[in-house]
């Protein structure tokens, strides 16, 4: 899918050919007996329509004729008028069940390709985004495609049928009620496609206005929001998004309104010179009472199949182009190139980084500028310096959730490029700064840092031990499996709810802590300011813990505070994107460098409170 200068995708005619190929696939492979069921009852029930208008033509022919019989018909259209009615019933079941069916594999092909995206770069982007959200609507769509692809068939069908009866009684005029309905399909198409333009166009209001919104009902913000008195000032914003998108929505309504109202115009018209003809011709002669309303139904009926033919058509292509978004995450190839061969050994050597050049694109600052760093086997490793240095972005880096954009990262010499991330990511644990806080049991909190520890109690009580948090998590209303919100229901006893705890936000750190100690056979263990939310007591306590978790380990050390990273074996401080001091904590004091002077204005912080 290509773009203009705007932004917006250009959808053309190979896109559309993979969105068709991709929905027809999904809808078929959701139900073959459904989908098959589905197409046949709206054969019969678009047949039904051109029946009954013939079976009337004959009632009447019979009616006005000396001594015509008509009980058979009769029935028949009896018949006819009975099945009109019940099948748009079952069409409606299969359709449903249709859409629910296709819906759910969708769904989950959506979030599959989601997570072959190997690092954060598309998360990170702007049009990702919104494409990714237009995705998700577009399998929320799937009922509405297949009630196109019915409508398409049953019109089409409806239409073959109407306009070989009109080509029986007036050839004539059934090409001027044709003519007349091809200015309506151009418009229709050519308005799908720019509704399809509004909608990519406007998503960014939607999507800040959900932000909004969240920031409004969601628990994260509320303290603060309602301390700042910032609710207000918030919802105007939120509703500045609507607005934005509301008047592009408009704009859109009205450019159809305009064009749907000279096409009525228009088929009025066709059908009242048909009616003129056809009134006008029985008053010769040349056209029977029956032959008079077999026209008019079938003029009707042109119209009517012509109009959903035409509906159909180019609500198909607007829900096809909204499609496109989700073939195009669907088929999207990795963020980085994604080894499929090798292993990650476990560690004997280390890890080394060669001249590392990082930023985040072309148009933005370096992060990192020349980084040569080595992270022995069974060492500790820390990296201090100022906020913005570079330090979490480095992390980044070994977790390979991006690339250097020069340079090279190894592990025991080989390039992570080299290695399956999958199998990378296996030997490694980590503490991020902002972790995440999971609404979900504690146990579930902890067991996430390693899936097979999750039906393991011991696995994850010991975790929990190491991180100071086991008396905590088994004192709560149902231990383990206390919800740790308050915000959803979980388990399938509405009637009897678990009652959710909040942790304190030094909790939900230990917690942190304790979903990486259950990871127990990585061989690098990555802790980025793993104490940032603890009082003194509990920092140092934690600290104990972790250093003895570490010993004989491989790991690196992100701490602000440098009492935190004073016994590791090695430490390197990172200024500007660049390691400007390395040593033992002892050398770098020697130096009198910054790590002196940093570790000198913190120690007389505490001396002064003291």
């Amino acid at each position: 899918m290509s773009g203009d200068p705007e932004g917006k995708p250009r959808v053309g005619a190979r896109e559309l050919r993979a969105a068709v190929s991709e929905a027809v696939s999904l809808i078929w492979r959701s139900g073959p007996r459904d989908v098959a069921g589905f197409l046949l009852m709206t054969l019969v029930s678009a047949a039904a329509p051109v029946a009954t208008a013939w079976l009337t033509k004959l009632v009447l022919d019979r009616l006005t004729a000396p001594h015509g019989a008509v009980g058979g018909l009769a029935l028949g259209l009896i018949a006819t008028g009975l099945g009109a009615a019940a099948l748009p019933v079952m069409l409606r079941y299969l359709r449903a069940q249709i859409g629910r069916s296709a819906n759910l594999v969708a769904t989950e092909r959506l979030f599959v390709a989601a997570e072959r995206q190997v690092g954060l770069r598309n998360f990170e982007d702007a049009a990702f985004q919104d494409r990714l959200r237009l995705a998700q609507e577009g399998t929320g769509r799937i009922t509405e495609l297949v009630d196109s692809i019915g409508n398409a068939l049953g019109g089409a069908l409806s239409l073959v049928g109407f306009v070989a009866s009109m080509l029986i009684l007036s050839p004539a005029m059934t090409v001027v009620v044709l003519l007349a309905a091809l200015p309506a399909i151009a418009a229709e198409l050519h308005l799908a496609r720019r509704r399809s333009s509004m909608e990519w166009s406007i998503e960014q209001f939607y999507r800040r206005e959900f932000f909004y919104s969240q920031l409004l009902t969601g628990v994260a913000a509320a303290t603060e929001i309602r301390l700042f008195g910032i609710g207000a000032f918030l919802r105007a914003r939120m509703m500045g998004e609507r607005r934005s998108a509301n008047a592009a929505v408009r704009r859109m309504d009205l450019r159809e309104l305009r064009a749907q109202w000279g096409l009525t115009v228009l088929s009025a018209a066709v059908a009242g010179a048909g009616l003129w003809w056809a009134i006008t011709a029985a008053r010769r002669g040349e056209l029977s009472v029956g032959d008079v309303s077999m026209f008019l139904a079938a003029v009707i009926g042109v119209q009517s199949a012509l109009g959903a033919l035409t509906s159909a058509i180019s609500g198909g292509q607007a829900r096809l182009l909204a499609f496109t978004h989700y073939v195009a995450v669907i088929t999207a190839g990795p963020d980085l190139p994604r080894a499929e061969r090798g292993r990650a050994p476990r560690l004997r050597q280390g890890i080394e980084l060669r001249d590392v050049w990082f930023r985040y694109s072309d148009d933005h600052p370096w992060v990192l500028r020349g980084v040569n760093l080595t992270i022995p086997h069974g060492c500790a490793v820390a990296l201090v310096g100022l906020n913005g240095a570079g330090k979490s972005t480095l992390v980044k880096l070994l977790c390979r959730m991006y690339d250097p954009t020069r340079g090279q990262i190894l592990w025991d010499g080989t390039d992570l490029r080299d290695i399956p991330p999958a199998m990378l990511r296996e030997r490694i644990s980590a503490v991020f700064q902002d972790h995440m806080n999971y609404d979900m049991t504690a146990g579930d909190n902890i067991g996430l840092g390693d899936l097979t520890a999750l039906d393991d109690q011991g696995r994850i009580e010991e975790a929990a031990a190491r991180a100071g948090l086991h008396d905590k998590l088994a004192g709560l209303p149902r231990g383990y499996d206390t919800p740790l919100t308050r915000i959803f229901v979980i388990g399938n006893d509405r009637d009897d709810p678990v009652t959710g705890v909040v942790l304190s936000g030094g909790q939900w750190q230990r917690l942190a802590l304790a979903r990486a100690f259950v990871r127990d056979g990585g061989d690098l263990m990555i802790l980025d300011e793993p104490s940032s939310g603890l009082d003194p007591e509990a920092e140092h306590e934690i600290h104990t813990r972790m250093r003895e978790h570490r010993r004989g380990r491989t790991s690196l050390l992100i701490s602000h505070r440098l009492s935190a990273v004073r016994d590791a074996d090695h430490i390197a401080v990172l200024n500007d994107g660049r390691i400007t001091e390395h040593g033992s904590h002892d050398v770098l004091l020697a130096a009198g460098g910054s790590y002196a002077r940093l570790f000198h204005l913190q120690a007389a912080g505490y001396q002064e409170a003291l």
